[in-house]
Parts: structure tokens; sequence; C-alpha cells
């Protein structure tokens, strides 16, 4: 799990918090092969990005867990990074792997 803060940098403004993005790892086969942690943030979070949501909906609904969920991959990251952007700007947002470690390819 990695917390990375975003601050607003732009000239002359003050610096201010306006969100973390949480890097979540998920169980590669057994949904109960994760962190108690993990399963923390993606309830407090405003947003689960997912890199495979119907996955994530799997891992969710078993936990019970009915934060929104964007998906976020390869194919879409230009089209949907100024919506999780702005998710960011509002408040905190989850980005879910899809079955262990593949963040930074």
């Amino acid at each position: 799990m990695v917390r990375i803060s975003a601050f607003n940098l732009q000239p002359g403004a003050a610096l201010i918090t306006v969100g973390t993005l949480y890097l979540v790892s998920t169980p590669i086969g057994n949904l109960e092969d994760i962190t108690l942690r993990a399963l923390r943030i993606l309830g407090e979070v405003s947003l689960i990005a997912a890199e495979d949501t119907r996955r994530t909906r799997q891992l969710l609904s078993h936990y019970a867990i009915k934060t929104e969920t964007t998906s976020f991959h390869e194919h879409n990251k230009f089209q949907k990074i100024e919506s999780i952007l702005v998710a960011l700007s509002r408040g905190d947002v989850a980005l879910v792997s899809d079955a262990a470690h593949r963040f930074l390819e």
C-alpha cells in the first residue's frame, strides 16, 4: 500500500492538501488474502479507480464495500485521468491493481 498526497502547486498559491491517492493491490486468487488496512482504505475513499472493475466489484461485494468505482487502465488512462484528478481534489482516491502489483509498468 502506497500513500501519495497531492498538493496545489500553482505559482503564488498557498500550499493546500487536496487529497490522498492510495495504491492498493488486490488478491490474486483468494479474496481473503487482503489486508485489513486495504479494506479500510477501500471503504473510506470517495472513489476507487480500478484496472478491472469486474474483479474489483467482486472483491467489494464480498466485503460489502459500497464505494463508487470507475475504470482506469492502459486503454482509457488518458480519457479518465482528468476525472480522477477532479475526484482527488475533492477527497481521497484508491487506485486498485488487478490481482497483485502492476502499477509501475
